[in-house]
């Protein structure tokens, strides 16, 4: 008998450890079943700490900030919780060059057209303010209804505007001088009517900050920036996808090579992992991760520290995917148990390192056609495994959304976004963050700002968050 205890609590213990994702979400305080979308990351109490900001359908925006051991609600202000609006889409960035991040709340009371409330552009200044409710800008207001966000700095001047994704009207593109707010997107002939989804920027095509829109019931975008300008060549570089619907879409290096690839996936369609190779993309997807999926959220980040990404699918209603990305494109799906969520209504997703401990947290919302809870996980990490994290800030200070961070190894050339806005509704952490392989030795780090201009820096301690600030 007691032999068979033994090998009980064996198999299990390593039942356990086989387990991709602890499930930790009883550390988030009053975490009542709600209606959530978009989920962003950003510090906008400006205390030096990042928060998960979670939007609410009827109900209140979160700002969970992780302290003693909790991930609590520390926001309560009334423009912010804005609880009688339905708010989706989130993105964060400075918008007025003050290095710190403003935050873009986009409001959707109606599927397609014309919606009653408009959006949120909040500042924290001393106070809580809505940029759109001073007088000048009444007459700029989105009454589209819309659904992704994503900050553009199309200059590389560290002046950040926002590319609003409107579902059957014209897409947004704000930006801010002297506190009046200007949509430049018919300027910018880049004002098409479709069914905006999901919305990526960063260095995709170009030395400069690029834009790909993954739409639906139309062609996707892809947005090559000319001088602060922009030309769609989706047609040239294989990556309208007609015929698909999009939905979760990320920026990924998935051959290891140091340039940017894109990860979407299509709405109950086949997903795609576009590669860039020379002057086009190919879909370098398996059979098993382009098979079809009710997907909403899909993310790429190391979540064990092992130096081989993952890309997490979170789908609504249907169990969620996890794919491993090895060397030479090799992809590998991971059996999940935790982070499975069969009967989740996935509504969106956002990674962060929470807690300030090296190893990533993935909060899932919940929602659209049923109240449920929001849900942390976390990897089960090997307790010799190392990271390095690279934080790279703009001139002004806030965080340099949009550059390019390159880790150069004897192993891999790695690079990562500095997330603008991803996903579908949501934006990560603006962290590099990367595990790091067994024998792995760091050579290098490259980060091309969003002027296109590249600073290279040596490290010599791993395990650390270490700040880079862009001087020209």
């Amino acid at each position: 008998m007691k032999t068979i205890l033994i090998f009980i609590v064996i198999f299990f213990c390593n039942m356990a450890r086989a387990e991709f994702f602890k499930n930790i979400s009883q550390i988030i305080d009053n975490n009542e079943k709600r209606l959530s979308y978009g989920v962003s990351v950003t510090d906008f109490d400006k205390d030096g700490n990042y928060e998960f900001i979670v939007t609410g359908f009827g109900y209140p925006n979160l700002a969970l900030k992780y302290k003693d051991g909790k991930l609590v609600n520390n926001i309560k202000n009334d423009l912010f919780v804005d609880a009688s609006r339905k708010t989706i889409g989130v993105t964060a960035c400075d918008i007025d060059q003050d290095g710190f991040e403003e935050i873009y709340f986009l409001n959707t009371d109606t599927y397609s057209g014309e919606k009653k409330y408009s959006d949120r552009l909040l500042d924290n200044d001393k106070n809580i303010y809505d940029y759109f409710e001073i007088d000048d800008n009444f007459k700029k207001l989105n009454l589209t209804a819309g659904r992704s966000v994503v900050c553009v700095d199309r200059e590389g001047l560290g002046k950040y505007g926002v590319y609003v994704a409107n579902y059957g009207g014209p897409t947004r593109f704000y930006e801010l001088d002297d506190s009046k707010i200007y949509d430049l997107a018919p300027a910018l002939n880049i004002d098409q009517i479709t069914g905006g989804r999901a919305v990526v920027a960063g260095h995709i095509i170009s030395n400069q900050v690029d834009i790909f829109a993954a739409n639906e019931r139309g062609p996707n975008f892809l947005y090559k920036n000319i001088n602060g300008t922009f030309n769609d060549l989706a047609g040239k570089n294989g990556v309208q996808d007609l015929f698909q619907n999009g939905r979760g879409t990320a920026l990924t290096d998935f051959n290891y090579d140091g340039q940017l690839d894109i990860v979407t996936g299509n709405w109950n369609g086949y997903h795609r992992i576009f590669v860039r190779e020379k002057d086009t993309f190919n879909d370098k997807s398996s059979l098993e991760f382009k098979s079809p999926t009710l997907v909403r959220t899909i993310i790429s980040a190391d979540f064990d520290n092992d130096g081989y990404d993952e890309i997490f699918m979170n789908n609504i209603g249907q169990p969620n995917k996890l794919f491993k990305i090895f060397d030479d494109g090799i992809l590998k799906e991971i059996p999940l148990v935790n982070a499975l969520e069969p009967q989740g209504l996935g509504t969106g997703a956002a990674v962060a390192d929470i807690d300030n401990d090296g190893v990533l947290e993935l909060l899932v919302s919940h929602g659209e056609s049923g109240l449920q809870p929001l849900s942390l996980f976390k990897a089960n990490v090997n307790l010799d495994s190392n990271f390095i994290r690279i934080k790279p800030i703009n001139i002004y200070g806030a965080p340099a959304r949009g550059a390019t961070v390159t880790l150069n190894t004897n192993m891999r050339t790695h690079s990562k976004t500095i997330d603008s806005g991803s996903g579908y509704l949501c934006q990560m952490e603006p962290v590099a963050h990367y595990g790091i392989r067994k024998g792995e030795k760091v050579e290098s780090i490259l980060i091309k700002w969003t002027n296109g201009n590249i600073d290279k820096y040596f490290i010599n301690d791993i395990n650390q968050t270490i700040v880079y600030k862009q001087t020209i």
